[in-house]
């Protein structure tokens, strides 16, 4: 069958979610307490070992079907605005993230700032000084910050056109 990315990402969440499901389900039901002279089986839990076991190992194994060809197709799909593929895209957008927040640091300082130690016992007053160009660093943040919008929109179409075969 034909999903997308965004759609591939939505079924491996919802097979996580009932393996999960059906986990916690496992662990309030393998085990019960009753107390001496109760009858047991009226506060028996219903649960069939073998049935979950079989459940749990068919909803692993489609989960890492998904998974490999996700991977398998972050890896091959190229994103056409970037000459990369998926998974580099991956890689650059919280790069560039990080990227643009140093950036951001950087060109909100004054060019000449008081230090504000106050550590020292002294009446001398230091300054900071940049040590760059405010206007290159603001003409690189733009760029970042372009190229960061470039990428995640380009991803986010490719997510939501570009098809891959899943058969689970």
């Amino acid at each position: 069958m034909q999903y997308t990315s965004a759609q591939a990402a939505k079924l491996l969440r919802r097979l996580n979610e009932e393996f999960s499901s059906l986990k916690e389900n496992e662990s309030q039901s393998k085990e019960f307490l009753a107390s001496v002279g109760e009858d047991v089986e009226s506060v028996r839990p219903e649960y069939d070992f073998l049935s979950t076991q079989k459940r749990m190992n068919e909803i692993e194994r489609k989960i890492r079907l998904l998974k490999h060809t996700i991977n398998v197709f972050n890896a091959t799909t190229t994103v056409p605005e970037l000459d990369m593929t998926i998974d580099q895209v991956l890689v650059l957008i919280p790069q560039l993230s990080a990227r643009k927040s140093k950036l951001a640091d950087m060109k909100s300082r004054l060019p000449k700032q008081r230090d504000q130690s106050y550590n020292r016992m002294t009446n001398v007053i230091d300054y900071c000084y940049l040590n760059y160009d405010l206007k290159d660093v603001e003409a690189e943040y733009d760029r970042v910050e372009k190229l960061l919008a470039t990428a995640q929109t380009a991803l986010d179409l490719v997510n939501s056109t570009v098809t891959m075969d899943i058969d689970l």
